[in-house]
C-alpha cells in the first residue's frame, strides 16, 4: 500500500466515523499554499454525492499555536457570525486517522497567492469591493461576544493587549544574536505612544492579510489560516495588520494588501458595526511592523545556530532591513 492510499484510507475513516456512513476519496492532490502544515485537496464520495474536500494536516513536531480541533472551532464560530470561511466538515486532533492531528474543510474556488490575487483583482476592477468585504467579515467576527470563544483559545488575559504585544516584542529582542537598533527605536515609540485599551476586547483572527484570503471574480470568499486567532484582544490589531506594506506586493499606493484605499475598507468595517480607532490603528501598525522584523530576524538565527537548516529561514533574514525601513518611515514625524 502507498502512501497516498493510507492516507485516502484515513481521510475515508475519519470522515465516515463523522458522517456516520460509508465515504470513498479519490483524487488526492498536495496544495502548494501552506508554509507549515501539509494541505491536501481530495474528492470524498458517500454514494449520494462528491464533495471536494481540503484535508489541513500538522507535520509530526511542528507546534500548534492552537491545537488543530480548537482552530476548528472557532472557526465554526466565525462562520456562525457570517464571517467568510470554509466549512469544517471534520476534525481528529489525535493523529489518530493520518498519523497526525487534522481538520478536514470544504474546498473553496479561488486564488490565494498573492500575486495572483492582485492580477484577479486588476482584472475585474473590485479592489474596493474585496476591501469593504474584508471590512464587513472582520467587525463580524469583532461582534462575537468574547465569551463565546472556545475552551482552549489562546487568550491575552488580564494584561491590556498593547502591553502584552510589548512584552512578547521584548522578549523577541533580547533573544536576538545582534542588536537592532531600528527596531529598539521603533519600541521605544511604542512604550511611550502606549494606547488606552480597547473599549471592547474581541476574538481576533491574527493574521488576516493578502495570502491568507481567497479571492475570485466576484470578490471575497474566505478568509483562512485561524491557527493564530486569540481571545481578549484589541479589534486595531487585525485591522491594521492587513494594512502592512508587506502585505502590499508592490502596490504600496493601495494601503490594504495592494489592492484597495484604507477609506473602503474601513466603511465596510463601520457598516456592519465594528468601531475604527486611527489612533490605535496606526500604534498596531507600528507593532506589527516591528513583530515581523522580529520574526524574520529569529528565522534567520534559527539557520544561523543550526536548528533548522533551511534556506527559506536563512533567506528570511535579508527583508529584517526592509521591515526596519518600513518602521522608521511609520514612526517618523
Amino acid at each position: 500500500m502507498t502512501g497516498n492510499d493510507r492516507l485516502a484510507d484515513g481521510l475515508a475513516g475519519c470522515l465516515g466515523a463523522t458522517w456516520d456512513r460509508q465515504v470513498k476519496v479519490s483524487g488526492l492532490s498536495t496544495m502548494t499554499a501552506g508554509a507549515r502544515r501539509h494541505n491536501v485537496v481530495f474528492v470524498a464520495d458517500d454514494g449520494a454525492v462528491g464533495r471536494r474536500l481540503v484535508a489541513t494536516i500538522v507535520p509530526p513536531g511542528e507546534t500548534e499555536i492552537n491545537p488543530i480541533d480548537v482552530e476548528a472551532n472557532v472557526r465554526s464560530l466565525a462562520e456562525a457570525a457570517r464571517v467568510p470561511v470554509p466549512h469544517v466538515h471534520a476534525v481528529d486532533p489525535t493523529g489518530r486517522w493520518v498519523g497526525a492531528p487534522m481538520m478536514i474543510s470544504e474546498h473553496v474556488d479561488g486564488e490565494t497567492v498573492p500575486r495572483r490575487v492582485l492580477r484577479l483583482i486588476a482584472e475585474h476592477d473590485h479592489g474596493e469591493v474585496v476591501a469593504r468585504q474584508l471590512g464587513e467579515a472582520l467587525a463580524r467576527l469583532h461582534a462575537i461576544e468574547p465569551a463565546a470563544a472556545p475552551a482552549g483559545l489562546q487568550a491575552v488575559g488580564d494584561q491590556p493587549p498593547a502591553e502584552a504585544a510589548i512584552a512578547a516584542l521584548d522578549e523577541a529582542m533580547d533573544m536576538l544574536l545582534q542588536a537592532r537598533p531600528a527596531v529598539a527605536l521603533g519600541l521605544g515609540w511604542l512604550e511611550r505612544n502606549l494606547p488606552l485599551p480597547p473599549p471592547r476586547r474581541a476574538i481576533v483572527h491574527g493574521d488576516v492579510r493578502n495570502g491568507n484570503l481567497i479571492v475570485g471574480p466576484d470578490g471575497l470568499r474566505a478568509v483562512l489560516d485561524w491557527e493564530g486567532a486569540l481571545a481578549g484582544g484589541d479589534p486595531m490589531q487585525d485591522v491594521a495588520w492587513p494594512a502592512l506594506r508587506m502585505w502590499r506586493f508592490r502596490e504600496d499606493h493601495l494601503e490594504v494588501g495592494g489592492f484597495a484605499k484604507r477609506a473602503p475598507y474601513v466603511a465596510g468595517y463601520v457598516a456592519a458595526g465594528g468601531a475604527f480607532d486611527p489612533d490605535r490603528y496606526r500604534w498596531w501598525k507600528v507593532q506589527g511592523t516591528a513583530k515581523w522584523a522580529l520574526g524574520l530576524a529569529s528565522q534567520a538565527m534559527a539557520f544561523i545556530d543550526g536548528r533548522v537548516p533551511s534556506i527559506v529561514m536563512a533567506a528570511s533574514g535579508r527583508r529584517v532591513a526592509e521591515l526596519e525601513w518600513d518602521l522608521l518611515m511609520l514612526i517618523r514625524r
